[in-house]
């Protein structure tokens, strides 16, 4: 059976993710600072794992999967971000997925030398406003700009044994959106700005998350892929 830990499985993408790969058959390791408990092979632990290294050898000898969910959306102009914002997201979105990695890496290179199902799989989550030039987005964009570099180096360094991808969606129906989607007038005005005219469910995500952790993506690495519905790459 192969082990995958998601880090930040409490809601949204990671919780869509988690119900998908235990449907699977998948063992779940779940981490989050709220806790939450499911149905299946799970383990949820309780820990801050975007201020401090997470290392999970004392639940598991191997991580077939390691995705990692964490992030923010602090929308401000070029004129006024603090740089104390800017630093924050920093190490939320990139700092906490490389010391995540940093921590678990010999669980990875473990399932690598006994490999169940394929090679393990490394995932981050960036945002298309990294390639897609986007008002108000420079702290966020700075952030996951860096995390799309760290996966591709990750992908360099680790090959053939460990892949590493990330994904980029638009703006995505999940709890850290609540405030951009609160009314019927922003989710509408939000989904004619995408060529197919519909905001992204955490589960469209999840589902692009859940095939890069399979077998099925044995040939993909060093990628940022987008879940945008058209809107990075169709005018």
């Amino acid at each position: 059976m192969r082990t995958i830990a998601i880090i930040g499985d409490s809601k949204g993408i990671g919780l869509a993710l988690r119900q998908r790969l235990l449907d699977r058959g998948e063992k779940v390791i779940g981490v989050s600072r709220t806790g939450t408990q499911a149905e299946g092979n799970y383990t949820g632990l309780v820990f801050d794992a975007a201020a401090h290294p997470c290392d999970l050898s004392s639940f598991t000898d191997r991580l077939d999967g390691l995705v990692y969910c964490p992030g923010t959306i602090n929308l401000k102009p070029v004129r006024g971000v603090k740089p104390e914002v800017v630093l924050e997201d920093f190490k939320v979105n990139a700092m906490g997925l490389l010391q995540t990695v940093q921590a678990n890496l010999k669980l990875l290179k473990a399932a690598a030398a006994d490999p169940i199902g394929g090679q393990p799989s490394i995932v981050g989550f960036s945002t298309v406003a990294v390639q897609t030039g986007m008002g108000f987005h420079a702290s966020i964009a700075m952030a996951k700009g860096a995390l799309e570099g760290l996966v591709r180096t990750m992908a360099c360094e680790f090959a053939p044994d460990i892949r590493a991808n990330a994904i980029a969606p638009s703006l995505t129906d999940t709890p850290l959106a609540a405030a951009l989607l609160s009314s019927d007038a922003k989710r509408e005005a939000s989904a004619e700005r995408h060529p197919l005219k519909r905001v992204s469910t955490a589960d469209d995500v999840a589902a692009m998350a859940a095939f890069l952790l399979s077998p099925d993506a044995a040939a993909i690495t060093g990628q940022v892929l987008q879940v945008d519905n058209g809107m990075s790459a169709v005018r």
